[in-house]
């Protein structure tokens, strides 16, 4: 899945219940007692608290260090189902509350991802909301193959196969790519099929138990509202209030979640393009959202036709829809303005004129080049080949992205790719999560979100019966609250401020007005 940021960031996020069926006692015979806990021993384990820099370079320690956190690593099972075998070391960071008269408990907190680092996140969320700060512990864990954690690195020379291109040639070379990387991880196979979702709220909750907490409070964004919503159903009486921000579908989070992206994305474009037509002064991208529109369209085909020159970098069609994918980073002015920039130099290099990146497409590009260090496509990857099994069919994926040419143009030959989870050298340990229960649950998020697309939101509403959502309308941006990846929203904040901090659920589900006239 691809998980839009905010524009500064747009460069680069269970212990299922281990019963034994026993028969009954025969006629005169002493019934056992009852069957140990498993994990006590894992539940049992006493933190070693530390600082949280790991040396004179690591800037993020060092600003968790002088904001008063404290780090540590909490030992858990590889595979649940044999807690006694190999275990996993994850790291996690808990930033006490700055008014603990009246604290109320301890939050975790998930940005997304998967596979983003949450330890220093962590305080990025105290920062954006300080008055969580003020009453909750907030603990940011990174999951398990992910930052500080048990890594998971493939050595992947890229981070993924990008588009499949306007022909069956860019598609065929997407996949021998996709297979290559899957290749690469075939050394790890004995962890793959334990880099879910499941195991990883199966984390969360036994390091809940480690720090002595009877429940928790939760805030997941993007793919932490899909960790949200598993841990709810294998742990619903361990949240005492959670808040899922961009809620995913979760009857489709997988490798092929992002196959119902295209039309958000084309929506989020096209929200963009009016702003761009308003700006022609400026940009000269067109005077109308059809010209504007028209403008993308020729830097499409050229693209299609020849690599683009842009500074030091050639921009093709395997990269172009990763490149206008940062359209998904904010739909306020200063984003706007940002990507209308950046639209302009490849309309330039589309017309054969010299095109110097902006500064964020010169960040979009050196990343699109660079390998994968520290593996954090590896283990995003490895998450979502855990959760629900791929079709082992390349031509399957071919055959859906010619179906959707005509309508999805642009994007669909990057969301109705193939992935690596095509090839992948394992499958999952257990099926998908079946996510249906009444806990009582908050969700908010925008009904142009062109990653957590709102029909995906509805069906997370759905599934959880006990949520209320609160819908901001007439924003195109993933993530709406605290303005921590994408524009800020008044409206957004009191409503979930009023739920974690008051304990108070909105009665109906309720709308914020859209943020532009």
């Amino acid at each position: 899945m691809i998980r839009a940021a905010k524009t500064a960031a747009a460069v680069a996020a269970l212990a299922m219940t281990l019963l034994t069926a026993s028969a009954a006692p025969a006629l005169g015979a002493t019934a056992p007692a009852a069957t140990a806990d498993p994990l006590a021993a894992l539940r049992g384990q006493q933190p070693l608290w530390h600082p949280c820099a790991s040396g004179p370079d690591d800037a993020a320690g060092a600003d968790l260090d002088a904001a008063g956190a404290r780090c540590t690593e909490v030992t858990v099972p590889l595979d649940y189902h044999r807690p006694d075998g190999r275990t996993l070391s994850i790291a996690l960071s808990r930033l006490p509350a700055t008014d603990p008269a009246h604290r109320l408990g301890t939050l975790f907190y998930n940005p997304g991802g998967p596979g983003v680092p949450a330890r220093g996140l962590a305080l990025a969320l105290r920062q954006a909301a300080p008055a969580l700060g003020a009453r909750y512990d907030i603990v940011g864990m990174d999951p398990r193959f992910v930052g500080a954690s048990t890594p998971l690195d493939c050595g992947w020379p890229t981070a993924g196969p990008g588009a499949a291109g306007p022909d069956r040639l860019g598609f065929d070379r997407a996949a021998e790519l996709a297979k290559d990387l899957a290749a690469r991880c075939a050394p790890y196979r004995a962890l793959l099929p334990h880099a879910s979702t499941r195991n990883t709220a199966r984390d969360l909750d036994l390091v809940r138990a480690v720090l002595g907490e009877p429940t928790i409070a939760y805030l997941g964004s993007s793919y932490g509202s899909y960790l949200g919503e598993v841990y709810l159903q294998l742990f619903p009486d361990r949240v005492g209030r959670a808040v899922l921000d961009a809620a995913m579908d979760p009857d489709r989070f997988g490798p092929d979640l992002t196959a119902t992206q295209g039309p958000a994305m084309g929506a989020a474009l096209t929200a963009w393009a009016a702003w761009a037509a308003g700006h022609d002064d400026r940009h000269h991208l067109g005077a109308t959202t059809a010209e504007v529109l028209a403008s993308v369209e020729r830097v499409r085909l050229a693209a299609e036709r020849a690599p683009l020159a842009v500074g030091t970098h050639r921009v093709d069609a395997r990269a172009l829809p990763q490149v206008l994918w940062t359209v998904s980073a904010g739909d306020d002015d200063a984003a706007y303005e940002e990507f209308s920039a950046l639209a302009r130099v490849l309309l330039d290099a589309a017309e054969g004129r010299p095109a110097r990146p902006t500064a964020l497409l010169e960040a979009v590009l050196t990343g699109l080049a660079s390998p994968d260090t520290g593996g954090y496509a590896a283990a995003q990857t490895a998450i979502m080949c855990a959760d629900r099994a791929a079709s082992r069919d390349p031509l399957a994926y071919y055959r859906d992205i010619q179906a959707h040419r005509a309508d999805e143009p642009l994007f669909g030959p990057l969301t109705r790719n193939l992935t690596p989870c095509t090839f992948w050298p394992a499958e999952p340990a257990e099926p998908p999560t079946r996510v249906r229960n009444a806990v009582p649950v908050l969700l908010v998020g925008a009904d142009g979100d062109p990653a957590a697309t709102y029909p995906g939101q509805l069906s997370a509403h759905r599934a959880l019966t006990g949520s209320r959502l609160v819908t901001l309308r007439g924003a195109f941006r993933h993530t709406v609250y605290a303005g921590l990846f994408a524009p800020r929203d008044t409206c957004v904040d009191a409503a979930v401020d009023r739920y974690l901090l008051d304990g108070v659920l909105p009665a109906h589900d309720a709308d914020c007005p859209s943020p532009r006239p």
